[in-house]
Order: structure tokens, then sequence, then C-alpha cells
């Protein structure tokens, strides 16, 4: 994949094939089968949006009020594991931009967007998948013309969002390219999943030891 106007519209080709290839099988404990050559950016992109897939369906499930409470803590904490398995994918991603900059002088006057290019991705692949449900509901059988009539309107909403979003990331690569704006990598320094850093499990490991 090439750093141009492109590449939104081929990143989102890839999410819809991942929420598309997920809903065969609509079941999250379904194995991925990722097409893409392992750890390219076709691969990391299908493999981050597989990833928001089973997470919103996990998180489905969690607001089911008659849920077993077990089955809820084993969903929680998995959701926790695929968090920080999505953080990592992004600054992954990030990674790639930033190699594919590295021959870039920023201007003197650059500037800072406020997030980096793969937190915009990360956004916009979420954004699929908010497109794609609504457009289930609003295609859902049974539900009254009201009913409807409000989820189009989400739905149109949506779809504005996405144009717009892909046209903010559109504007920030050419600005990086050309050196109107500067990219610098920051880690999420994520702290919850960190035994030395979260004090529930690092007061609980002093006490066993």
């Amino acid at each position: 994949m090439h750093i141009n106007k492109d590449f939104c519209r081929a990143a989102i080709s890839i999410f819809n094939e991942a929420i598309e290839d997920y809903h065969v099988r609509d079941n999250i404990d379904a194995e991925v089968n990722n097409p893409y050559p392992f750890k390219s950016i076709k691969y990391n992109l299908y493999l981050k949006c597989w990833i928001d897939t089973v997470q919103w369906h996990m998180e489905d499930i969690m607001r089911d009020p008659q849920i077993d409470p077990e089955v809820a803590l084993k969903l929680k904490r998995r959701i926790d594991r695929y968090n920080q398995d999505r953080t990592d994918l992004v600054e992954l991603i990030d990674s790639y931009f930033w190699d594919a900059f590295e021959g870039v002088t920023p201007a003197p006057d650059a500037t800072l967007n406020t997030e980096s290019p793969a937190w915009a991705i990360d956004r916009l692949s979420i954004l699929q998948l908010k497109i794609y449900h609504m457009r289930v509901e609003a295609e859902r059988p049974g539900i009254t013309d009201a009913q409807r009539s409000v989820v189009n309107a989400k739905l149109y909403v949506l779809i504005q969002q996405n144009d717009d979003l892909v046209s903010a990331i559109d504007t920030l690569l050419e600005d990086l390219l050309a050196g109107r704006k500067q990219m610098k990598l920051y880690k999420q320094m994520k702290m919850y999943n960190d035994p030395t850093l979260n004090p529930v499990l690092y007061r609980k490991n002093t006490k066993q030891a």
C-alpha cells in the first residue's frame, strides 16, 4: 500500500473484508483467517479490524441482563486483553507510517497533529463497524417505519462522518508527506495490564511474596 489519497479507501476495503469474513460465522471464538502476508500493513489492518469486530460482539453479549456473572467476568478480561492487542497493532501501524515518512524533512513551522495517523485509522476501522451494524438494523425485518426512519437518519450521519474522517486523514497524510506536519511516535503506556504499575496487582504480588 502506498501513502497517498487512496490509502484510506484501501484500508476501508480491508476493514470491510474483515467485517464480512467475521459475520460468515458470527462467532467470537471463530479463528481469524488473515488472507494477507504476515506482518504486512494489510495483515495488520485486517487483524486490527477483526479484533474490533470481535470486541464489538463481546460488548453486545456483556449487555445481556441475564448474563451469568462468571461469563461476564471472563468476557471482561478477554476484552482487556483485546484492548492491549488493539493498542499494540495501532502502534505497529504507526511504525509503518514512521518508516514511510522517514525521508521527509519537516518544515521549520511544521506542526503536530492531535493524533497520529494510526489512531485516526483506528477510528476509521470502528466507524466501518458502526456503519455495517447500523445498515443491518436499517434493513432488519419487523421494525416499524418510524424506527426505520430513525435508524436511517443515524446511518446517514455515520456515512457523513466517514467521508469527513477520510478527508481529514487524507489531508494529514499529504501534510506529513509535504513536511507541513511532523510525526512523533507515542506509546499508550497502558497501566492496568502491567503487574508493576497496577496498584491492585503489585500490592497483591507483594502480599503473596
